[in-house]
This record gives structure tokens, sequence and C-alpha cells, in this order.
């Protein structure tokens, strides 16, 4: 409601100003013409005293004729000039169904035809405004308030069967969406890059080497148990432990080989992850394997029933988790829209297949329904809506014919002069 009421508004005011800046060109226009009528008065009266006033009394005469003829051809096509009924006048208002069907058909025929609106769409990227539009605080006030005032008859409307299958349907949908591979080269990135990868390979170096200690005893009596040389079994299983225990000790320092090359691995992965488009595949396959499930169809269900149960919950007690949720929600779209160019791809191609879907078959519906909406005004309201955006320019012609018709004037009664006509 509030942003309609802002529209109608800024149409008001744009309106307003339109109509001011009419009402200032007809009066320059009609100024000019008054001015016009004083020179050549003035002329015309001074003439016997100054002969060389004929030439300005001569311009400003045709002058006079132009600004009328002008002026005449102008109000003649919003009206009778004078309420006069003359042929051939008011010719907006008495060919009103004609403009309507002309116009419904321009815009269905050029504005909507599929070569035109084509490359249009392939210019929008709808997904980057939206994200621009959701960094201003009051839009997604606008929108979260929108969205709980329409959750809750929503969800009465839904039934819980339905919104089970919704959420349930979303979750899974949302999940999907996301490519597994590059969001995994990602987060492996993210761990590379603020060290964690370090810690990990620190502890899980010293959960094997207290493992090989924890086990010393085990694997020399299996070594024993081979029987192959005695005692040297025994020995030798030692020696081999407590070598890869001192190796797995030593593999902390920053330079050890270990370290380096698990670092190098991490990374030839990250770079597999986010380009290698065979690894991609791979991973979209065991994600769609593992959504197909029968464990993971349980779990999504289980867990649609949690988030109805705590939607509708949150929504009576009217706590505003719902609103911050919502709120974070769709900053954290706007910042995804805004970083992840694959996504916005998708959602401009999808934003175009639905305009070329819907748009262009049906574009003669939508040319006649401007016909009928053009049809159905009065012409009063015609009138005024067209004059409001032409007319301002077409007081320039009434300006021009007053400038032109005196140049025309002038040269012809100096023409006259010189022949001695």
């Amino acid at each position: 409601m509030l942003q309609v009421t802002v529209s109608d508004q800024a149409l008001r005011h744009d309106a307003e100003q339109r109509a001011a800046a009419l009402q200032r060109m007809r009066l320059v226009a009609t100024g000019l013409l008054a001015l016009m009528l004083v020179i050549f008065v003035a002329c015309s009266y001074l003439q016997r005293q100054a002969p060389w006033l004929a030439y300005p009394g001569a311009f400003a005469e045709a002058a006079m004729v132009g600004a009328c003829a002008d002026w005449f051809a102008v109000v003649a096509l919003f009206r009778r000039p004078l309420g006069l009924p003359i042929p051939h006048t008011a010719i907006l208002p008495r060919n009103k169904q004609r403009l309507a069907d002309s116009l419904g058909a321009f815009i269905a025929g050029n504005f909507l035809a599929p070569g035109e609106i084509t490359p249009r769409l392939e210019r929008l990227d709808l997904a980057r405004w939206i994200a621009n539009w959701l960094k201003d605080e009051g839009n997604v006030g606008l929108v979260v308030d929108a969205s709980q005032a329409l959750l809750p008859p929503a969800l009465e409307l839904a039934g819980d069967q339905e919104l089970r299958k919704l959420l349930r349907g979303l979750i899974r949908d949302g999940v999907d969406s996301i490519a597994a591979a590059p969001m995994a080269g990602r987060a492996l990135a993210a761990i590379v890059e603020r060290g964690y990868h370090e810690a990990i390979f620190d502890r899980a170096v010293d959960w094997l080497a207290a493992f090989l200690r924890e086990n010393r005893q085990g694997i020399r009596q299996k070594a024993a148990e081979r029987k192959l040389f005695g005692w040297i079994d025994s020995w030798a299983a030692d020696g081999f432990t407590t070598g890869l225990v001192e190796t797995l000790v030593a593999a902390h320092a920053p330079d050890h080989p270990w370290r380096l090359e698990s670092a190098a691995f991490l990374g030839r992965m990250i770079g597999r992850l986010e380009h290698d488009p065979e690894t991609y595949e791979t991973w979209e396959r065991i994600k769609s394997d593992v959504l197909d499930a029968a464990l993971v169809d349980d779990y999504l269900a289980w867990l649609s029933d949690q988030a109805q149960a705590r939607l509708k919950e949150e929504l009576g007690a009217g706590s505003g988790v719902v609103t911050r949720a919502l709120e974070h929600g769709l900053v954290a779209i706007g910042g995804w829209l805004e970083t992840d160019e694959r996504l916005r791809e998708m959602i401009n191609r999808w934003a175009r297949d639905v305009v070329l879907g819907a748009v262009v078959p049906n574009r003669g519906e939508i040319g006649a329904f401007v016909t009928d909406v053009v049809a159905r005004w009065d012409t009063a309201t015609l009138v005024e809506r067209l004059e409001l955006h032409v007319g301002k320019d077409l007081q320039y012609i009434r300006i021009n014919g007053t400038v032109v018709g005196g140049l025309v004037g002038l040269t012809l009664f100096t023409a006259t002069k010189l022949l001695g006509v």
C-alpha cells in the first residue's frame, strides 16, 4: 500500500510539473504574438515620420499571421478553436477509437515483437538490479512487512499437509540448486585461507602418533605371529613403529615435506572443485544420489515438520524471530546475487524465458488491452493526457511559426521594394 501511494504521489507530481511547463510555454508563445501586435501597431502609427519602420512593421505583420495560423493548427489537434464548428478540427477527440486501435496495434507489433524485445532482454540484468535494490534497508523493510502480513493467512489457506510438502520441496530444491563442487571448493579455500588446514594437519599427525604409541604392543605381537625370523620380527616392528612416530612428530615443522605436500594437495583439490568440469559432474551425481536416498528423504520430511511447527509458533508469539530471519535472509540473498555470477545468469535466463514465454505469445491481447484502456477514456481525459505530454513541445511550433512567418514576410516585403512592385 505504501509503495502504491508513493507511486501515485510521483505521478501527480509529474503531471503538475508538466501542466506548469505547458502553461509557461503557452504564455511565452502568446506573449510573443502580443509583442508582434504592439510592434505592428507602433510601426504603422510612426511609419510616416520614419519610413524605415515599414520593414519591422512588415516583419511583425507576417509574424502575427504565422503565429495565428500555427495557433489554429495546434489547437485544432485537441479541440475546436474558439469553440467554432470548423471542419477538420478537434482531430484527436473525433478519432479517439482509431487512435486507440492504432496505438494498441503499434505497441503489439513493434515494442513487443520478438525481434525488438529479445535484444533488450539480453541486456537485462534483473538479478543485479534485485541485489542493488535489496541493499536499501527501506526496500528490505517493505518486503518483510508484506511477507509478515501475508504469511498467517497463507499458512491457513495452504493447510498442514500442503505446507509440509511445500517446505520439503523448498528445502530439497534449495539444496539441489547449489552446485556442490564449487561450494565445496569455496569452503575448502576458506579453510586454507584462514590457516585451519594447518591445525587439522597437526591434529591428524598427533592422532596417528598417539595411535601407534598406544598400539605398539599389538603391532609387535602381530609381527611375532608371522614367525619369520623369531625375535627379530618383534625388534623390527618396534623399530618401525618408533621411527614412524618420530617422523610424525617431526612433521610438525613448518617446512616438513609432508606438510608442504598436504598444502599443495589441497590447492590442487580446490582448483579441481572450482574449475574442472569432470569433477563438477561427479559431485553433482553424488549430490543427486544423496538427495534420492530414503534416509535423506525421511530427514527432509522431519526437517519440514520442524520448520512448519517453529514458523507457526513464532508467528503466533510475535517475538520478532521471523522478522529478523526474513531481514537477514533478504540481505544474504542480495549479497549472494551480487557475488555469484552463475546464480545471476540463471535468474536472468529464467526472467528472459518467462517474458518471452508469457509476453510475446500474448502480445495481441496486450495490444487489445491498450486499445480498450484508451477507448474507455473520456474525451476530456484523453485530450488532457495527450496535451500534457506533447503540448509543451507544440508551443514551440507557435513560436517558430511567429519567427519564420515574420522572416518570410520581411523577405517578401523587401523583395517587392527592391523590384519596385
